[in-house]
């Protein structure tokens, strides 16, 4: 057994055991594995006849940890947000296309149906906005976020060229990242955390995100995404406009440097998939006229089915809607959803990216009253996640992120900054500054309002 995998059992058998007593070590050592992937490495070979199921056991511990503790969860005056309760309207139509849809057959024999693995997303997604409350656990989720693109870069790096499939990076880290476009956009997401992180940190901190920035850009390059150049493109553009007061010139020095450094890493096998975005009909390639056809043959598929073929179906069902490619996906998110959860679906999910940036909007007004550097810290972040979810969507055009674990982490971080904000905000940590009313009530706690009062000047 090599060093790797003992590391590996070590790190495992202490994210789940410290899990029982603090929930946040489940969470990150989830975070960790997704990001990894140790079932596809080599080195947990020696181990794999165990059978371990490590994102499973993290979760139940995790959600037992919390059972232990939840009086100090802290995650303030209500249970469900009603960006949460979208979310699970979400969830619950998912089901009733289950129900109503014809059998789903074959797709899915050797790993959980879009349905279950639904379920399973959101139940992590919950235990995420619950304990995820407090200031010090955000930094440690967000730094859990950068290790992570570090360590898909490095994997990146470090794969042989051999192991390309026709010229592109695939299948490195966990499973949800078995093609090059999934991968990109995950990356692409995080570059906006990652370039928070720098902004927030002192000098260590920031060699570390520049490292993780370095090799998350890197690896962008090598999967050779038309997706990813979109969610870029959107990520900037929505820096630009909606970068907060005060911090613009910090944003706008920061883009062109990130800009200039992508340009650098950027080599001539990218640089042609990025020149054919912009395409004219006769000169797109097969790839991108095969998916004109399959949204074509979706927009007949909704008419002849609104209410959805059922959840898992569009790979058996596009076929009769567009015979020359049957069998295939949709490649992309808002297609997948109305063709397999109908209109009701795809009015739901829009529901939930709007509650999202409002959400996230509200909270960065909220904030105002709170210590400058309190105050910035919540509106770095909040900038961040609106500018990857901006990032998310422009992917979501090209690539099917309906049911990928990391897309609906992101749609839920508005819920863990609002919830974070609040604590702040009940508590007038900083004397001298006064706390806004608040009635919120963390548990253990009467339901009092407070307020710090000012001191005397």
């Amino acid at each position: 057994m090599g060093v790797r995998t003992i590391l590996l059992l070590l790190a495992f058998a202490g994210a789940s055991v410290g899990a029982l007593f603090t929930p946040m070590c489940g969470l990150i050592g989830y975070v960790l594995h997704y990001n990894i992937g140790p079932e596809r490495q080599w080195w947990e070979a020696p181990i794999q006849h165990w059978g371990l199921r490590y994102s499973l056991t993290l979760a139940v511990v995790t959600a037992i940890g919390m059972a232990l503790h939840w009086r100090d969860l802290r995650y303030g005056k209500t249970l469900l947000l009603g960006h949460e309760k979208l979310i699970l309207l979400f969830l619950g139509l998912v089901w009733f296309s289950y129900l109503i849809g014809e059998p789903t057959t074959e797709r899915y024999t050797t790993v959980d149906h879009p349905a279950v693995k639904f379920t399973k997303l959101v139940l992590f997604v919950l235990m995420l906005t619950h304990v995820v409350s407090t200031p010090e656990r955000l930094k440690v989720l967000l730094w859990a976020m950068v290790a992570g693109a570090f360590i898909l870069g490095w994997q990146a790096w470090t794969t042989p060229y051999r192991q390309f499939v026709s010229g592109r990076l695939e299948s490195v880290g966990g499973s949800d990242f078995n093609d090059a476009n999934t991968l990109a956009a995950y990356l692409v997401a995080l570059l906006p955390l990652i370039g928070v992180q720098f902004l927030r940190s002192g000098w260590w901190g920031k060699a570390a995100c520049l490292a993780a920035g370095v090799f998350a850009t890197n690896a962008i390059v090598l999967t050779r995404s038309r997706g990813a150049v979109l969610g870029l493109a959107a990520s900037g553009m929505a820096a630009l406009m909606l970068s907060p007061r005060g911090h613009r010139l910090k944003i706008a020095l920061g883009l062109v440097v990130a800009v200039l450094g992508g340009l650098y890493l950027a080599d001539p096998g990218f640089m042609g998939r990025a020149s054919t975005v912009t395409e004219s009909d006769e000169e797109r390639d097969p790839s991108a006229t095969s998916r004109l056809e399959i949204w074509e043959g979706s927009i007949r598929m909704l008419k002849a089915k609104p209410l959805g073929v059922g959840v898992g179906n569009f790979y058996q069902s596009i076929g009769r809607y567009a015979p020359e490619q049957a069998e295939r996906d949709a490649h992309n998110t808002y297609v997948r959803c109305y063709g397999e959860l109908g209109v009701q679906g795809l009015a739901a999910l829009l529901a939930v990216l709007l509650s999202a940036f409002l959400l996230l909007r509200r909270t960065m007004r909220q904030v105002k009253d709170l210590p400058q550097k309190q105050r910035d810290d919540i509106t770095y972040v909040a900038f961040g996640v609106t500018t990857s979810l901006a990032a998310l969507m422009a992917c979501s055009i090209t690539r099917t992120l309906l049911y990928i674990e990391f897309f609906w982490w992101m749609l839920a971080m508005p819920v863990v900054i609002w919830r974070v904000a609040e604590n702040l905000r009940a508590q007038g940590s900083v004397v001298g500054i006064a706390a806004a009313p608040t009635r919120s009530r963390l548990p253990g706690r009467s339901a009092r309002s407070s307020t710090v009062a000012p001191s005397p000047a």
